[in-house]
């Protein structure tokens, strides 16, 4: 079984820890770095394998290839000393540098070749062209006798066609006569046929009735009507009218009668039968009149009416009156039809005669058919002939024009085949050069890549190894072209070197691209490059293996985003290639997936510096991104200038791309004339295609050759005109780089370029409007310099607004030149070497020697002479309360202002932060340093659904109370729905989930609060809000609130989450001024109108406020403020109002006791501890809070009075025009408690400038040692110095007396083994685990830590006393203590002074003082107390102990001095930060006579620290008020 394991981060150490059996039972093989020896065996050994190196060069190809590796492994270790980012260097990289160099070679070697091939080919061409035209011209002539005889022929048959043609026509106008005649007659012959069927069919139904009546009839009523006997007339009418039709040859018989008819009925059968057969189309004129007369104009002759009589009979009256009806119509109808048949006739006769006129034309139209298909025949032989003689005519043209226009490309194939020849002698060299830019160089910035290829690799080439390389070489020209170049930046490439460098190396490397991309400009142009036919994906989407395993099929380019610093284990075998079955599989997961070669994998990371661990590093090409100081210069260029000017930038972007489209087409078009050239086959100049093609090629080449030419112009006219709004981009470019900086100060400041565009543009609208172009460039720098500032300063916390502000500032003015960065760097670093003792007494030895290393430099020659020769005005300038705002003695007042700022940290580095604030007051105007007050409103209307607001919290301050009254004023209230407050924590992810989709639909407002607490869960957040930003309510909007991180290790917001999101700082005001407003801003008029005893509730709520902003205030000055951290809020305050309130409208005179107590020990005191700062809470309620207020003019501070009765505004008038500037006083404190604060601030300020300026270490010696090294060499500096352990036994023997003096020192020395006895064992562990013989656990891991950035152990601490010293001044000090104790413990008799802060437990031994008096004069102990008498002598002055009680020396005074003429406390000196104070003898007496008057109750702590290293209260002389030293804060303390 084998494991592998990465030494890399802390995993492995981790785990070895938890599980030691990695360690003992396992066999531990240490791969470390391969040596040099071995990198170059390795690459000698493939490059063995590669055909047409030379002998004499592959030794120094391999040396070449180890040093690149070497080198970049140093190159990276300075990387990450000055740009804290981590590159690895692995066997992997160094193996893929030589697949790469072999692959490549290779390649350029066929494609070198190709290009000579066809460039000779294309000369070998032109040069036969010439000799071609001959014959072409022989060609011609015969091409021409054959045409003649063609034309000659096709007129011929033209005369034929003629005479035809005419006889056609002539025939053809016959047949159109005859055929109209036909159509007349047609058209007559229709329309008599139409009428005669409408007469028709009007008799139809006459005939109809007629046969339907005899249908009537049937033998059997016929029967029974020839039986009657003797009918009536109607019946005998009917028969008379029958015979008379039924008349043969129309004799109408005389006869009618029945009898007659009975007769003429005969047999009944063929009586019908001759009804039915009746010729109804002729009946005779005669019989028709005889029925007409005589029957049918009889009423009765009725087929009704007989019916009642005989059926038979109706049926045949029915029948007579239908036949003769139809009868009459037919006769009308007949004439027509008469005339229809003759026009039939004529019209048969007719068209028989156009038949035969159209036989004779078919005959004549086929003849001349036949004629013309000759002649078109005919015709066609003679344009083929014209079209030979064209062409051959043409193709002599073309080759002439050929040969003398490609003369000159001839000229330029022939250099370039020269210039390949020359490039096949560097090849090897440039291609070697080129594979390890493409294996090495990506994660680099521009710098470290410079630095490596010209200050590394081309020298090595020339001087170490004699390769030869191209002159003047262009890694990127080796592996792309401009034509590629263009097309990139046409998809949204920036076009800075150093992006064209990445996307070179994407396109070209063999492992898989990482995209360090934290601005989003890499993947915008890898999206559009791919377009719709990129898969893009990211870890831990849905179905995002099955995405990857499609895209493997199917040979897709996949992307995945948004990475971070570690990668799924199951893209393992993807990552690496892990293939199987020849390359053909690939494991995801547990599945076999199929392989395609086409498959590419890109991968893409937001963070802008992650660590990735050097196994992903050797399976991926890490590429960074990140956007260059100079490429967003571009892009912002053409920002504004597309909003001022935006013809110009349009222009512009028409210029670009038509020449990056000029580009792509003449490298298009010149390769494919080389192609056709190189490919046409024997004589060219006969494939007339080819040749035109050919021609046309050259003549576009030409055009565009000449448009390129145009536009050139075009462009530098336009880039002139753009060029005058290159210091707006210049400046925001240098702005975007400031604030993005700012995360080194806290992870929690980040900015998106995105956000940064946004705040761009709204800069360049709201610039003042000037029609003077320079005027308006000063007015657009002036506005985006001051909306960037307010943009970055609401983010930030106040301790970092001036860090931000100056690092703008010299940013700013190292730009223009207006200051020396050598200076600026003094200033920063301030390195002082050595250390002088001062020969003026306003200096202390730091100053002075500060002053020594400042008059070092150039500028500053002779400043110590000066300073100690004219020390009388230097006094004055150096102790002046402001000496940023005087001028400089002498000589010196016309040094600039960052040397005055360089002389001023050296002699008063208390006040640089208000001489920074002056210098950029001055440098860039008033605006950029008064303070802005939030403007929550204006930060809402910046938000929109896709940015959120981000509150920053601070202890004690609530976003939500402000987001409240937005809320109420723009209509979003809880009681409406439409406000969602989720206060996160375990167990509220799902409410939050649920209120942001709500919100999202509905458009509402969300606050997440403490969104630090579910850290696991801000991924998801972060892609819920990317979903709902897309399709919701445009009134929707996500407010967030959180900490900030611990500790800048440890990032708990996801940098996407802030980057998008506009930050707001929440946190209490700073200053006296700013909280006194914050107080009053939080009531209004009303609130001071509320209550009846108006003068006493105005006052005593000015007092309050008054009151509020001095503990609040107090915050900043530390431990000299508050021995411990409150929470102070503005709720405390509102609260107080309200009590205050009651109370005076229940008291009829102010309750002052009450009123003090409640808010001084309930409210205030509620988040009080301790009992000192009670005691200060207490003291500052009686300054501020008694009868004086109303009755007479109370001092709220020195200069400043409780203000007169006014109003709201009136009370904010009076702090502005009334309160003096800001200072300790204001709080009660003496000035000296703001130099140290201000002294670590301005340190801590130029340690974070120095961090955020530009590093440019790169040599060894400035990386320093190792950390092993360094804490090597202290632990044996302390190993070496560390005394032997008490020897306890022997000590114990010396005196039997155990009296409590020497029972302490016991306890001391027993306590002082066990430190020592600690740091032994602890410092030989450490030792022997850096030496690797003994697992280095977790405890060693943290003192290594510790050892290396001079803090004490936490180990050592817990058994130590507490100090505030670094652990050199604080090893110090414990050589001291033992040393200290090595004497007492020599005779064990109490020391004629004794050390009282070398004690582990001070208490103690001031308690063996009170049990020994006790002792002596048997008094009860717990009714005793130390009382204290300060000496005007020092430690050297006695000689002895006292016979009771002790002297005690090592207590320094803080916030006062005692003043040893007085025997009392006095004012401290300003700048002297604590006092020494004499020998105190310290002795017991009873409680009833401890002297209380005029005595204030001084605390005694081990350390400045104070709070818990609480000790005693001594009582010290005043003849001040008590109150006074209350407020300031004075303490006695062991540990200066």
């Amino acid at each position: 079984m084998v494991f592998c394991f990465s030494p890399v981060g802390h995993t492995l150490r981790v785990r070895a820890q938890k599980f030691p059996a990695i360690v003992n039972c396992t066999a531990i093989d240490w791969f470390h770095a391969w040596p040099q020896e071995a990198l170059v065996s390795v690459s000698r050994r493939f490059i063995e394998e590669i055909e047409g190196i030379e002998s004499q060069h592959k030794d120094s190809i391999s040396l070449f290839m180890a040093h690149v590796h070497t080198s970049v492994k140093e190159v990276s270790a300075w990387y990450y000393q000055n740009e804290r980012r981590y590159n690895y260097t692995t066997p992997r990289s160094f193996l893929e540098q030589i697949s790469l160099f072999k692959s490549l070679l290779k390649k350029k070697r066929e494609e070198v070749q190709l290009k000579k091939e066809h460039l000779g080919n294309g000369i070998q061409k032109l040069r036969t062209t010439a000799s071609q035209v001959g014959n072409l011209k022989s060609r011609l002539a015969s091409q021409e006798a054959e045409l003649q005889l063609r034309n000659h022929d096709a007129e011929a048959l033209i005369t034929k066609i003629g005479l035809q043609t005419e006889k056609v026509s002539r025939e053809k106008a016959i047949a159109d006569a005859e055929e109209r005649k036909v159509a007349a007659i047609q058209t007559e012959a229709s329309q008599k046929q139409k009428e005669c069927e409408a007469d028709l069919l009007k008799a139809e139904p006459a005939l109809v009735a007629a046969k339907d009546a005899l249908n009537t009839l049937n033998r059997v009523n016929l029967t029974e009507l020839k039986t009657f006997p003797n009918p009536p007339n109607a019946v005998t009418n009917v028969t008379a009218a029958v015979m008379v039709l039924l008349a043969p040859r129309g004799r109408v018989p005389k006869d009618r009668s029945w009898k007659a008819a009975r007769i003429f009925m005969g047999k009944v059968d063929d009586f019908l039968q001759a009804l039915i057969n009746y010729d109804k189309e002729h009946i005779p004129e005669n019989c028709l009149k005889v029925v007409n007369e005589q029957y049918l104009k009889d009423p009765e002759f009725n087929p009704n009416l007989i019916r009642t009589k005989s059926f038979a009979a109706a049926g045949l009256c029915a029948w007579v009156i239908n036949i003769i009806k139809f009868y009459e119509v037919y006769c009308d109808v007949e004439p027509k039809r008469q005339a229809l048949a003759q026009t039939n006739v004529e019209l048969a006769a007719a068209t028989e005669k156009l038949e035969a006129v159209r036989r004779k034309l078919v005959d004549l139209d086929h003849n001349l058919s036949r004629l013309t298909a000759s002649f078109e025949k005919a015709t066609a032989e003679k344009v083929r002939c014209q079209e030979e003689v064209n062409q051959t005519n043409k193709t002599i043209d073309l080759a002439n024009k050929l040969v003398s226009e490609l003369e000159s490309e001839k000229i330029r194939w022939g250099q370039s085949i020269k210039s390949f020849e020359t490039q096949e002698k560097t090849l090897c060299g440039d291609v070697l050069l080129t594979a390890a830019f493409v294996s090495y160089i990506g994660s680099f910035t521009r710098q470290y890549r410079q630095e490596l290829v010209d200050h590394k690799w081309i020298p090595f080439l020339q001087q170490k190894v004699s390769i030869p390389i191209a002159e003047g070489l262009d890694l990127i020209a080796m592996l792309t072209d401009d034509a590629t170049i263009a097309t990139w930046n046409n998809e949204g490439l920036p076009s800075d070197r150093m992006s064209t460098e990445n996307a070179t190396i994407l396109t070209h490397c063999e492992r898989w691209p990482l995209m360090i991309d934290p601005q989003q400009q890499g993947i915008k142009w890898i999206k559009n490059k791919y377009g719709p036919d990129l898969k893009v994906t990211h870890l831990g989407q849905k179905g995002f293996l099955n995405t990857i395993e499609a895209a493997l099929a199917f040979g897709d380019v996949i992307l995945i985003e948004n990475i971070k610093e570690t990668v799924d284990a199951v893209l393992g075998p993807l990552l690496g290639r892990n293939t199987s079955k020849k390359g053909k599989y690939i494991r995801i997961g547990d599945k076999e997936c199929e392989f395609n070669k086409n498959f590419r994998l890109i991968l893409h990371t937001k963070l802008a510096n992650p660590h990735y661990k050097p196994e992903l590093q050797a399976q991926t090409t890490l590429l960074n991104f990140t956007v260059t100081e100079d490429g967003l210069e571009g892009q912002l260029l053409a920002e504004v200038v597309s909003v001022e000017r935006p013809d110009l930038e349009r222009l512009k972007l028409v210029l670009t791309k038509q020449q990056n489209d000029f580009k792509i087409e003449l490298r298009q078009l010149e390769d494919d004339l080389l192609l056709r050239l190189s490919a046409a086959e024997g004589s060219f100049l006969d494939d007339t295609d080819l040749v035109e093609r050919l021609e046309t090629t050259k003549a576009t080449a030409a055009e565009i050759e000449h448009k390129v030419t145009e536009a050139r112009e075009n462009e530098r006219k336009t880039n002139e005109t753009r060029e005058c709004y290159r210091p707006v981009a210049a400046r925001a470019s240098l702005l975007y780089f400031v604030i993005s900086d700012l995360r080194k100060i806290n992870p929690i400041y980040q900015f998106s370029l995105k956000a940064f565009n946004t705040l761009f543009h709204r800069a360049i609208e709201q610039a003042e409007k000037v029609e003077d172009t320079q005027e308006r460039i000063c007015a657009l720098v002036e506005s985006i310099t001051h909306a960037t500032f307010l943009y970055a300063s609401q983010a930030l916390f106040e301790k970092d607004k001036l860090t931000f502000l100056s690092q703008m500032a010299f940013q700013i003015l190292l730009r223009r030149n207006e200051i020396h960065p050598l200076e600026l760097d003094f200033l920063l670093r301030f390195t002082v070497e050595h250390t002088y003792s001062s020969p003026v007494d306003f200096l202390t030895a730091q100053s002075w020697s500060a002053v020594k290393a400042v008059a070092l430099m150039e500028e500053f020659r002779g400043l110590d002479r000066d300073v100690e020769g004219s020390a009388k005005q230097w006094r004055k300038w150096v102790e002046s309360e402001c000496p940023e705002k005087e001028k400089l003695p002498q000589e010196w007042k016309k040094k600039s202002l960052i040397q005055k700022l360089i002389i001023l940290r050296a002699v008063r580095p208390d006040r640089m932060t208000y001489a920074l604030r002056n210098f950029v007051e001055e440098k860039l105007g008033t605006k950029y340093v008064e303070r802005t007050r939030l403007d929550l409103g204006k930060a809402f209307e910046e938000s929109s659904r896709s940015t959120p607001v981000f509150f920053i919290l601070s202890p004690g301050v609530d976003a939500l109370k402000d987001l409240e009254v937005l809320g109420k004023r723009l209509g979003f209230t809880t009681d409406s729905g439409k406000f969602h407050n989720v206060s996160l924590g375990q167990g509220q992810e799902l409410v939050a989930e649920m209120a942001l989709e709500k919100a999202a639909t509905g458009g509402h407002w969300v606050i997440l609060q403490n969104v630090h607490l579910v850290a696991k869960w801000l991924g998801t957040l972060e892609k819920l809000l990317e979903k709902f930003s897309q399709r919701s309510h445009r009134d929707y909007r996500v407010f967030l609130s959180a900490e900030t991180a611990p500790s800048q290790q440890e990032p708990v917001i996801p940098q996407g989450l802030l980057e998008n999101s506009i930050k707001i700082t929440n946190e209490p005001p700073t200053g006296m001024l700013a909280n006194l407003h914050a107080a009053l801003y939080n009531f209004d008029q009303d609130t001071l109108e509320m209550c009846s005893k108006d003068q006493e509730f105005k006052s005593i709520l000015f007092s309050l406020c008054y009151f509020h902003a001095s503990v609040a205030g107090r915050l900043r000055f530390g431990p000299q403020g508050w021995s411990r951290s409150y929470p102070f809020s503005l709720g405390d305050l509102t609260i107080c109002t309200n009590i205050l309130y009651n109370y005076l409208e229940a008291n009829p005179n102010v309750p002052w006791e009450d009123l003090r107590y409640l808010f001084g020990e309930v409210m205030y005191g509620g988040h009080i501890t301790d009992a000192w700062d009670r005691k200060l809470c207490r003291v500052y309620l009686e300054e501020f809070m008694n009868p004086s207020l109303i009755e007479e003019e109370l001092m709220l501070a020195p200069g400043f009075a409780a203000p007169p009765y006014s109003d709201y505004s009136g009370y904010h008038q009076y702090i502005e025009d009334m309160l003096p500037p800001e200072s300790p006083a204001l709080y009660g404190l003496h000035p000296n408690a703001e130099i140290e604060l201000l002294t670590v601030t301005s340190n801590t300020l130029f340690r974070t400038l120095l961090e955020m300026q530009p590093r440019n270490a790169v040599s060894q010696e400035e990386l320093g040692q190792s950390t092993e090294d360094k804490v090597k060499t202290i632990l044996d500096d302390i190993l070496e110095r560390l005394p032997e352990e008490f020897n306890m036994a022997e000590i114990m023997q010396k005196n039997p007396n155990r009296s409590p003096y020497v029972l302490v020192c016991f306890q001391e020395c027993e306590r002082m083994n066990i430190l020592i006895r600690e740091i032994r064992v602890s410092l030989q562990h450490l030792d022997l685990g850096l030496k690797g013989e003994l697992t280095l656990s977790p405890d060693v891991e943290t003192q290594l830590s510790a050892l290396r950035y001079d803090r004490i152990p936490d180990t050592w601490n817990k058994l130590a006393y507490p100090s505030t010293y670094g652990l050199a001044q604080w090893f110090n000090d414990l050589l001291l203590r033992c040393r200290e104790l090595d004497t007492w413990t020599q005779d064990l008799t109490l020391p004629a002074v004794v050390w009282l802060s070398g004690f582990f437990n001070p208490q103690s031994f001031l308690t063996a003082i009170m049990q020994t008096m006790a002792r002596k004069n048997e008094w009860p102990l717990d009714r005793m107390c130390l009382t204290i008498d300060v000496t005007k002598k020092t430690k050297e002055d006695y000689g002895h102990p006292p016979r009771e009680g002790a002297y005690l020396h090592g207590l320094h005074l803080e916030g006062a001095r005692w003043d040893i003429q007085s025997g009392a406390l006095a004012d401290a000196r300003l700048k002297e930060l604590t006092s020494m104070m004499p020998v105190i003898f310290a002795k017991a007496i009873p409680e009833d006579r401890q002297e209380i008057k005029h005595a204030y109750e001084c605390p005694v702590y081990k350390t400045k620290a104070r709070g818990p290293t609480y000790v005693w209260t001594f009582r010290l002389r005043s003849k001040d008020r008590i109150a006074k030293w209350v407020l300031a804060g004075v303490a006695l303390l062991l540990e200066a």
